[in-house]
């Protein structure tokens, strides 16, 4: 156990997170890739990739608008475009940038009409800031943009290649203090799973469920909870991706994923329970899913690759579905930073033929699921790995070597109910007597 669990303040008398050092490591590996490409220049309107460059956020509410933009030149320092009163917070704010903050408004997803020349404008501010650079000639590498901005950019004789993977490549290995700062933020998601746990019981519904769970975390310090799935009974299988309010029942198989956001660095946590007792059905599935992670995570060292350990899991036919797309995500790994889903990619449907070395530094999640026989309930659990230069260290830390099961607190006269049991009970030798009895005094058939 290598990694320390800091607290969410910054102190004066512990060397905690050092946040000029991650802005200016951040910075520094996606100047070094630019340096190294053909590009002139990096245009970002992923707000991923505008706070990875710039070390600046305003909310999550501005996530999906691909309205904020930055621009990195080769050699140079970046420039942000951001809402106005933004940009001026900024300025104040945020000495590292200074007035290479400044106001600046694109389409807000189509919201600005193309005859309002938004388009026109952002195009307009990238060429000055090449031709001052005499950067204009050279391609500039874009992560997402709206079209209308693309074309805008093209009239403008800018020459547009792809910057995304750029990007990916510049996050795919972590620094020290945004390892700390995931490590921290799943440090949150185990208490939030200690009170779902002790809340967990017949007659919660799963929203219910995700209220409980978003509270614990923005009480700790979350800055945003992307998303809680609670799946619980029949919806467990097929897994499908999204909570309701459906309510717990006895018995009943209920996992959960919990996604947020602790300074930008994400969780995806997946922990699977039973509700007051568990079917063998369900204990098989749990143990069979459980050995698939444990295999996975087995592998996790530098110098291994992606396809080894997608190599340990099952085929998609194995466990119903007919081909790898179908199965997707089911059984699976994924690099975890400032977005949920980042390099690298573990599935069998693009690792065998595209492998790649794991290095120390990364920091992935690896999740399984498994069927019951029973046919509609089933196991889903997930680990955050952070690879180390000899192996790895898992930083999810709630409990899940073996199914838990929450809220079994039923005592009959002979004592508590067993956690490992049926919904329908076989029946007993004294019922199969009373059947049969019947059956001859009222002279009626017992069918099979």
């Amino acid at each position: 156990m290598g990694l320390k669990t800091h607290g969410t303040m910054a102190v004066d008398w512990e060397n905690r997170i050092d946040f000029d050092r991650l802005r200016r490591e951040r910075l520094q590996k996606a100047k070094d890739l630019l340096a190294q490409s053909s590009m002139g220049s990096l245009l970002c309107f992923d707000m991923n990739n505008v706070r990875y460059l710039t070390s600046t956020h305003i909310g999550t509410w501005a996530q999906d608008k691909a309205n904020r933009f930055t621009l990195l030149p080769q050699n140079d320092e970046p420039i942000l475009w951001d809402f106005g009163s933004a940009a001026k917070h900024h300025q104040l704010n945020c000495p590292w940038l200074g007035d290479r903050s400044r106001p600046g408004i694109s389409m807000l997803r189509g919201a600005m009409t193309p005859e309002m020349g938004r388009a026109e404008d952002v195009a307009k501010k990238i060429r000055i800031e090449l031709e001052m650079r005499g950067l204009h000639k050279e391609p500039v590498g874009i992560d997402i943009i709206e079209l209308p901005v693309l074309f805008a950019l093209q009239r403008e004789g800018i020459e547009v290649v792809d910057g995304q993977q750029l990007m990916s490549e510049a996050r795919v290995i972590k620094t020290q203090d945004e390892i700390s700062l995931l490590n921290t933020s799943a440090m949150m998601v185990d208490a939030a799973y200690d009170e779902l746990y002790r809340a967990m019981k017949p007659g919660l519904r799963e929203n219910e469920a995700v209220g409980l769970v978003s509270k614990v975390l923005y009480d700790l310090g979350s800055e945003y909870v992307e998303a809680v799935n609670a799946i619980s009974g029949e919806r467990c299988n097929p897994h499908p991706h999204v909570f309701s309010d459906r309510v717990l029942r006895p018995g009943d198989p209920v996992y959960y994923d919990i996604l947020h956001s602790y300074m930008g660095y994400r969780t995806c946590y997946y922990r699977c329970f039973t509700v007051g007792f568990a079917s063998h059905a369900m204990v098989d599935a749990y143990k069979r899913c459980r050995d698939y992670l444990d295999a996975a995570i087995e592998l996790v060292r530098p110098g291994r690759t992606t396809a080894e350990i997608a190599a340990v899991w099952p085929k998609a036919q194995d466990f119903g579905f007919p081909n790898e797309e179908a199965a997707f995500a089911l059984q699976y790994g994924h690099g975890i930073g400032l977005a949920i889903w980042e390099k690298p990619v573990i599935s069998r449907l693009v690792s065998f033929q595209h492998p790649v070395e794991i290095k120390s530094g990364m920091v992935f999640a690896l999740e399984t699921f498994w069927p019951s026989t029973d046919g509609w309930s089933a196991a889903r659990i997930e680990e955050e790995i952070v690879v180390t230069p000899t192996g790895h260290e898992v930083i999810t830390r709630f409990p899940a070597e073996q199914l838990l099961v929450a809220g079994a607190h039923y005592y009959t006269v002979n004592g508590p109910l067993p956690t490992t049991r049926e919904s329908e009970a076989s029946p007993s030798e004294r019922v199969i007597e009373m059947i049969e009895t019947s059956a001859k005094t009222e002279r009626v058939g017992v069918s099979g």
